[in-house]
């Protein structure tokens, strides 16, 4: 380096960087990316994977899980010492359990510079320069929903991959009694349709093949368009598949409810929609789904699936339940086993019920013992894996087309990809890198509990 080029870079600022640590759910992966995408554009925040190097700290959480806030202030705890060696790091706390807790985290984390919802989070670089302009520290609590506000303030996705999300909508409005998240999140708010598609087309002219469409309940989509028309969730889909380069789509999460008979017809008329599906059911009791205000019952749930795999008879179908909710009885129990063995999940979710504060179901009598819902959970988990494993053994055999999105992490010498339903596909290439970002024809030769294992079929890219 000559003395000119050493001088010129010593004169430059260091690039200063971003740690973002992500708690929950799709959404929050969604939302935390789009942090990295606005400050990267606003205070050209660098991401890294090491929290000590880092300039500006944020945590992205969740409240769904038991004791969801009490981990968030031991992590806060933690980060403490960061912020006594290094006083000018900046702190910021998002997510559901920041909605929550609010001014809490002022009082209980005084070291804490910012705490936003999830409504509000593009306000970061706001809430950043101030900071930046107070001789002393200062904190800022922003956790109020301003609806759809924060996709006309937040720049243009960046995607590096073959798949990437798409948020569509907000917030929830079905008020289960078990839930947190109309609290947390506000009541339903739909994107304009010509948002979401422009996001979609950006995202294709980057690579990407494969769109997931997120809300906290999606298919409760109701868009309008330009002319003010509104555009449910499987008209979406029907212009999602028409954008050139998007050949798979899926969508996170669905209730039952607003499960629509387009939407069951989608599966029939857009080959681009994948086959697979995951609709949370929670329980296969109609006694205990009342009592979590579902608003469906279990015939209800299994007509539509009935219905919609007479239309994709490959179809898989994963779903969430909740175990030793208030009330749930051995017979409410032998429900919910009859519904997975009767529609065969694949792949499902499943917890013991833990009470959210403010939550309706919250003061509700609980006087099973926290042995018998251990026991219950551990018999329906056990059932699932065996399903599980039932549907990936079948699979041998078989040619499947996947995306291929990169190295396996567990091995580099193998490229990774993901089957229609949602497995994952590890397998050797001549030519590896070539294949990245594309559709492959892979056989399947062996089925491991979390994987599968495929050979090249063909060498053909698609």
């Amino acid at each position: 380096m000559s003395t000119g080029d050493a001088r010129m870079a010593a004169t430059q600022p260091m690039t200063k960087k971003l740690f973002i640590k992500t708690h929950g759910c799709q959404m929050n992966e969604y939302d935390s990316s789009r942090m990295a995408d606005l400050l990267g554009e606003s205070h050209r925040l660098e991401l890294t994977d090491d929290e000590g190097e880092a300039d500006v700290i944020l945590l992205n959480t969740c409240s769904i899980r038991e004791k969801a806030q009490e981990k968030v202030f031991h992590q806060l705890g933690r980060w403490k010492k960061l912020k006594a060696a290094k006083p000018d790091l900046v702190i910021g706390v998002g997510g559901c359990v920041a909605s929550q807790e609010g001014e809490n985290i002022r009082k209980r984390a005084p070291h804490v510079d910012m705490v936003f919802g999830p409504q509000t989070l593009h306000r970061l670089p706001t809430m950043l320069d101030a900071r930046a302009k107070s001789a002393t520290p200062i904190q800022a609590v922003d956790v109020t929903f301003p609806e759809i506000e924060k996709f006309d303030h937040l720049p243009k996705p960046k995607s590096d991959g073959a798949t990437a999300f798409v948020s569509v909508m907000e917030g929830c409005s079905k008020y289960c009694t078990f839930c947190v998240v109309p609290y947390t999140r506000g009541e339903e708010v739909s994107r304009p349709f010509e948002s979401v598609m422009e996001e979609v087309v950006h995202l294709a002219e980057q690579g990407v093949r494969e769109i997931n469409l997120l809300g906290q309940n999606v298919n409760a989509y109701r868009g309008l368009d330009d002319d003010g028309d509104e555009i449910d969730l499987a008209e979406l889909i029907a212009c999602v598949a028409a954008v050139d380069g998007i050949d798979r789509i899926r969508f996170t999460t669905s209730h039952p409810v607003e499960f629509s008979d387009s939407l069951i017809e989608a599966y029939g008329e857009i080959p681009e929609l994948v086959s697979h599906l995951h609709l949370p059911v929670q329980s296969g009791a109609d006694r205990i789904l009342a009592a979590m205000k579902r608003g469906h019952g279990r015939d209800m749930y299994i007509d539509k699936l009935e219905r919609i795999r007479a239309l994709r008879p490959d179809i898989s179908f994963s779903s969430d339940f909740i175990i030793g909710f208030p009330g749930e009885t051995d017979e409410d129990f032998e429900q919910t086993m009859d519904l997975i063995h009767r529609i065969g999940f694949d792949a499902s979710f499943s917890f013991i019920y833990s009470k959210r504060p403010g939550t309706p179901a919250s003061s509700l009598p609980d006087e099973t013992p926290e042995a018998v819902k251990k026991q219950r959970l551990a018999i329906l988990q056990d059932r699932l894996n065996q399903q599980t494993q039932q549907i990936s053994r079948r699979m041998v055999g078989n040619v499947e087309r996947i995306l291929v999105t990169g190295f396996s992490p567990r091995d580099p010498g193998q490229l990774s990809g993901r089957t229609e339903n949602n497995r994952v596909v590890n397998f050797r290439a001549d030519d590896p890198t070539s294949l990245i970002g594309y559709f492959v024809d892979v056989t399947i030769v062996e089925a491991f509990p979390n994987s599968l294992r495929g050979e090249l079929a063909s060498s053909e890219r698609h």
